[in-house]
């Protein structure tokens, strides 16, 4: 006849609430200070990032951007859309300076404004500026890069003006061989009518060809290309 043991009575485990009141005491205190960090958020930082934000989405009076930031995937080190060098009240003045300039010259459709992480870029059309393939600047870019010299002086800021073409090849005889050549040309001629005849100094200003490279919108019609033909010229915040 076999024996039969007793088997002992298990015992609740009494430290297991302990771990789920730990945890609810955790998550609680997390929510707390997150909704203190809210309460002291830096209203000036709330503000850039509001126009950074309107700035992409081309929603700044004087045009809109097509054009994705590079930066953003390249693994580049950015700033913080609220640590801009230039405070927010003086990016809206800029900014309302240069639409004030192209209203008065009737230049709506032709040259845009907008803001950029790295600044604010104003984006003037071919048309202004060259003749088809052409890299001279015409009678009618110099009364307007003129009037844009004065105002850019005020500000201290560096200036890159980048040439962009459509991806049509060049047609052209001479060293113009592509559209590298041709955006690198156009945008040295800016710069060197800024310094020349608009009195801005060399050190603060640098020119830049992409080519084809950065359209604004895709080369697929003959209103796109010619969007995607223009100089920028970008106001570099704090630089």
């Amino acid at each position: 006849m076999g024996r039969f043991r007793r088997k002992k009575s298990e015992e609740p485990k009494s430290g297991n609430w302990l771990t789920t009141y730990g945890d609810m005491v955790t998550l609680i205190l997390t929510f707390f200070v997150l909704l203190y960090s809210f309460s002291t958020i830096d209203i000036m930082k709330f503000e850039k990032l509001l126009m950074s934000f309107r700035g992409a989405m081309g929603l700044i009076e004087g045009g809109k951007s097509y054009q994705q930031e590079k930066r953003t995937f390249s693994g580049s080190k950015m700033q913080d859309a609220g640590e801009s060098r230039r405070p927010t009240k003086d990016l809206l003045k800029v900014v309302q300076s240069l639409r004030s300039l192209i209203r008065e010259k009737g230049l709506e459709k032709e040259v845009q404004v907008f803001v950029e992480q790295r600044g604010i870029v104003v984006s003037i059309s071919e048309s202004i500026l060259f003749g088809s393939g052409q890299y001279e600047l015409s009678a009618r870019a110099r009364p307007f890069l003129l009037a844009l010299s004065e105002l850019l002086k005020t500000f201290p800021d560096g200036l890159s003006a980048e040439g962009h073409t459509d991806d049509l090849p060049v047609s052209r005889e001479g060293f113009v061989k592509d559209n590298w050549a041709l955006s690198s040309l156009r945008a040295s001629r800016v710069v060197s009518f800024l310094e020349t005849s608009g009195g801005i100094s060399s050190r603060r200003m640098r020119a830049v060809g992409y080519g084809f490279s950065r359209p604004l919108m895709p080369n697929d019609t003959q209103e796109h290309r010619q969007m995607n033909r223009r100089v920028d010229l970008v106001i570099l915040a704090g630089e």
